[in-house]
């Protein structure tokens, strides 16, 4: 590890806050509650950032998208 705010160390969780500041936090503006903030950015990750959300890894579709595809593939080499 090096320097504290290098991107180069945790690139993945940079990638990951970066994406929740900017589609959550800064449009939201601030939270009346600490239990606001926990629900709606939990709402965030388990109803849109983990499900509905494209990502660059899986060839810009969503994980919904792609295990559908993959299943589909399944079943074609099966058949």
């Amino acid at each position: 590890m090096s320097r504290k705010g290098n991107c180069w160390d945790n690139s993945v969780a940079e990638s990951f806050f970066s994406s929740l500041k900017r589609e959550l936090i800064y449009p939201e503006g601030i939270f009346k509650t600490v239990n606001d903030a926990r629900s709606a950015i939990f709402s965030y990750i388990e109803g849109f950032y983990n499900t509905s959300r494209k990502h660059s890894f899986l060839g810009y579709l969503s994980p919904d998208e792609f295990e559908l595809t993959g299943q589909e593939r399944i079943l074609k080499n099966v058949a």
